[in-house]
């Protein structure tokens, strides 16, 4: 049956229609003003009070983070490697395939009643490498019901050939190309990423896009230039590596000569700024990426389970870098917004980001009581100054089905959530154990 949403505000970063209706199943069919609408004995949904918008992407995670949360290390860092040796790789060699499972479920669930239904992820899993993202995707897409792309981190840490064959399983099945799944090509960085490792993807990528952290410290940068003799970008490009829609994560430290060859191959970067901010490692040169022409998406980097707050944060971190509170405008934000639904929407071959007929009825439904007047000129203001300070949807669809529903999912998933503190309890069990060897 085909269902609709009346009296509601409608906005999906170009079109603003104050009183208005959206008619659906799993794709948009029609939106309109409700002087237009019609009953064609739809199922109704009164959103009376309620902004419609597109559901929100990630460009850039780690769910393997989920279980970090509440857990105190010997963590005492001088520099980013000690941030990588003392936390991060402290755990992802203790997950196994359980772990990875649950450390999705909860992640996609808290996901989505932050109104994120689609996420880009960047494993790593050293108990268990073999079959992890199939892991990922039983519980993000199967059980939970998100959109995904997923790859796996490869790295000189791990056993390189079972890494790369992971990546190469998952993008070979047509299990993993649909509307609700696809991969990439995961790569550590340059920095734990020998010659030879390299020489190895590059045999086996057949084209496929890499996903690979760039210069997010200048340890990165000064380690690629004291082994190789060349900057980052360089060495992947030597390689052949530097595919159409490859993601660049980070990308603090890179030269205009570096970008211009991203934008040569066609490449991406996902920024994730509040991550570089905790880790105090600086900050993006946004405008230099703009000048290049380099699209920009925009990510959590596995800090959060939103993307709300990395609008905020990017808004607010650009202006202090460029010491201008014009220098990065909201068009800079709208840009990076719709540079993301472009890109998962190219890679899932479907359409994300606009309420339009034959769009997937991916939406999200937020009580706003707007305090001053809107219309199309300053609705993405209204969004990102009056909703995104505290935002939480209380309704979220995907493919037209209501995942949240009052703020909360389905009893099947919340007892799917709570099981997972079982298993993230062993995972910090097996870290303790091989501390106190």
């Amino acid at each position: 049956m085909k269902k609709a949403i009346i009296n509601v505000r409608l906005y999906d970063y170009e079109q603003y229609i104050e009183n208005g209706y959206i008619i659906y199943d799993d794709k948009i069919i029609s939106v309109g003003k409700m002087e237009d609408f019609v009953d064609d004995e739809y199922q109704i949904k009164d959103g009376s009070g309620e902004w419609l918008l597109p559901s929100f992407v990630v460009g850039h995670t780690h769910i393997y983070s989920t279980f970090a949360r509440g857990w105190s290390p010997d963590f005492n860092p001088k520099n980013f490697q000690d941030i990588l040796d003392q936390l991060w790789w402290k755990l992802d060699k203790h997950l196994d395939n359980q772990a990875t499972y649950y450390s999705g479920i909860v992640h996609a669930i808290d996901a989505l009643k932050n109104g994120v239904t689609t996420i880009i992820d960047h494993h790593a899993s050293g108990k268990d490498i073999s079959g992890s993202l199939t892991m990922l995707k039983n519980s993000v897409i199967d059980t939970v019901g998100l959109r995904g792309l997923f790859c796996f981190e490869t790295s000189d840490r791990f056993n390189v050939d079972e890494a790369i064959q992971e990546n190469v399983n998952f993008l070979k099945s047509p299990l993993n190309k649909t509307s609700m799944v696809s991969g990439h090509f995961g790569l550590h960085a340059s920095m734990s990423l020998s010659e030879a490792t390299l020489k190895k993807v590059s045999k086996v990528l057949n084209q496929e896009p890499i996903h690979i952290h760039v210069a997010e410290s200048e340890l990165d940068e000064a380690d690629a230039l004291k082994k190789y003799n060349q900057r980052i970008i360089d060495r992947l490009a030597r390689h052949n590596l530097l595919t159409e829609d490859s993601i660049i994560t980070h990308g603090l430290f890179m030269n205009d000569e570096e970008i211009a060859l991203l934008k040569k191959h066609k490449c991406v970067v996902a920024l994730n700024v509040t991550s570089n901010m905790n880790n105090a490692v600086g900050l993006p040169n946004y405008l230099k990426l703009k000048k290049h022409g380099v699209p920009v998406i925009l990510g959590n980097d596995g800090l959060s389970t939103t993307i709300a707050t990395e609008y905020l944060t990017i808004l607010y971190a650009m202006h202090l870098k460029e010491r201008s509170p014009t220098a990065f405008g909201l068009e800079d934000l709208l840009s990076i917004i719709k540079n993301t639904y472009a890109y998962v929407s190219k890679r899932l071959n479907t359409k994300l980001g606009k309420l339009q007929s034959g769009y997937q009825a991916d939406f999200m439904l937020v009580p706003y009581a707007a305090p001053t007047p809107i219309d199309a000129s300053n609705a993405f203001g209204h969004l990102v100054y009056g909703l995104m300070h505290s935002f939480k949807p209380k309704s979220v669809y995907i493919n037209g089905v209501e995942k949240v529903s009052n703020y909360t999912v389905s009893k099947h998933l919340m007892n799917k959530y709570k099981e997972a503190s079982h298993v993230s309890t062993k995972l910090w069990k097996r870290i303790r154990n091989e501390e106190e060897l």
